[in-house]
């Protein structure tokens, strides 16, 4: 009997490491067919259309997202570009579910408790401090629960003044893209996304109703995108109101009509992005600004940030002055005309009453590893009447930090890589000279590949 129950016991242990590896095997089978899937999507990126905006105080871009699911579809709502931002925020319902169950409107809304991990991290990251901000914040509570909202800080890009909002939950969804389809596909996105008041957006342009981060931060959209995505942000911003450019996140061929056998990368030259001390957003180096084969030199202590929402080139004094003076020498035998504010040198395109178009020198932006950003006439000089053209350089001021802050103007019709895995900066230049530009990409949807 004892020999019987020894035999017993090992029959039963074996069949329990077997039952184990069994196990073991199924799951490394599941786990590799789910690689394989992954690499055999015909999508790598999420895509979303590019609008210019006029209406505002300044020239301003936004991104069209799918937000609340009402009525069986999900509406399409125009968030401003703003890739220094920390945080997601937009005018949002704020509903707290009594129920927890399904919300009745289908645009319910959770927010972020003052109790929570990303409520405490967001409030006191020396990271997220702004000077247009105070330093603290109140709480409040929610209706019926008595649980204590999350109140953090950011800073709308058009009146660059604070606003405080709630931090929340939230649900946004994209459409799928390879590079030169976009699908019916959806790609579900759950971020931190903070709900403001509808008062802080009188502002912004028409029908854009909140700002989407596009910075470095974990809070920003990148952090919340899933894999096999990659963290890389192609960026293509529209010279025109009437046709969008477009904007991908994920790693993908960039095919533009009518090259359609052409990817866009091959045209993309890079630089490396540097981190700057508490700042999400991007910067890179310049070492000198090149006018028709003569440099202006940029101090070595100099910084150079890259924004979405500056609408022109900004220049420290040091650096706008002898640029400016070089700009003149190269384009002596163009008519002047009194400056256009903000900018301080402009000419005349009217010639005896007929209208003539100008053509200046290239703009180069030379960096330390040799690579030149060329900037084209078409993205250096702003016609600003039907007379008078300027060149699309502000002064800054003697103690501008950063430097230089390389504008919208600068990028339209330009192809940009905000490569956040490689931590490197890709430019294409005008896409003008290759017969194409940022309004070139095929945005009709096509039908899924489910």
């Amino acid at each position: 009997m004892l020999l019987f129950q020894k035999l017993y016991s090992r029959i039963y242990k074996y069949s329990k490491m077997l039952f184990l590896l069994q196990i073991i095997v199924i799951v490394l089978t599941f786990i590799s067919l789910d690689h394989e899937a992954i690499a055999e999507l015909p999508y790598t990126s999420v895509v979303l259309p590019v609008h210019k905006h006029t209406d505002a105080s300044k020239p301003l871009y936004s991104a069209e997202v799918m937000t609340s699911f009402i009525d069986w579809q999900y509406m399409r709502e125009n968030f401003l570009i703003d890739i220094d931002a920390t945080i997601i925020w937009h005018d949002c319902s704020l509903l707290w579910n009594k129920n927890q169950g399904d919300c009745p409107t289908n645009s319910c809304n959770y927010p972020v408790t003052c109790e929570e991990y990303p409520c405490t991290d967001i409030r006191t990251s020396s990271s997220y401090k702004n000077r247009y901000c105070p330093p603290k914040t109140n709480w409040s509570t929610l209706p019926v629960w008595g649980l204590c909202t999350c109140p953090v800080n950011v800073v709308n890009p058009v009146t660059v003044s604070c606003v405080q909002v709630s931090l929340n939950y939230d649900n946004f969804r994209f459409n799928e893209s390879n590079g030169r389809n976009v699908y019916t596909g959806w790609d579900d996105v759950y971020p931190h996304a903070a709900c403001a008041p509808s008062s802080s957006l009188q502002s912004f342009p028409a029908n854009v109703t909140g700002v989407l981060a596009l910075s470095s931060s974990p809070y920003a959209l990148a952090g919340y995108l899933h894999k096999p995505l990659k963290r890389v942000l192609g960026l293509c911003l529209p010279s025109t109101l009437s046709t969008p450019g477009v904007l991908f996140y994920g790693s993908t061929p960039y095919y533009l009509l009518p090259h359609s056998d052409v990817d866009v990368r091959s045209y993309l030259s890079y630089t490396p992005l540097i981190k700057h001390q508490n700042s999400f957003g991007y910067f890179i180096g310049v070492n000198s600004i090149v006018i028709k084969k003569r440099a202006v030199n940029i101090p070595t202590n100099a910084t150079t940030k890259i924004s979405t929402t500056e609408p022109y080139t900004i220049l420290r004094t040091d650096i706008y002055n002898p640029v400016v003076r070089r700009f003149l020498k190269v384009t002596k035998r163009i008519p002047p005309a009194k400056p256009f504010p903000p900018f301080g040198v402009c000419f005349s395109t009217s010639t005896k009453g007929t209208q003539v178009g100008l053509r200046v020198p290239d703009i180069e932006f030379s960096f330390p590893d040799g690579k030149q950003w060329t900037t084209s006439t078409a993205n250096s000089i702003k016609q600003v009447t039907k007379d008078v053209a300027c060149l699309a350089l502000v002064d800054g001021g003697a103690a501008s930090e950063p430097a230089i802050i390389i504008g919208t103007f600068q990028m339209e019709d330009n192809f940009l890589v905000l490569d956040l895995e490689k931590s490197a900066f890709g430019f294409s230049s005008s896409l003008l000279r290759k017969k194409t530009s940022c309004s070139n990409f095929n945005l009709t949807l096509v039908n899924s590949y489910v």
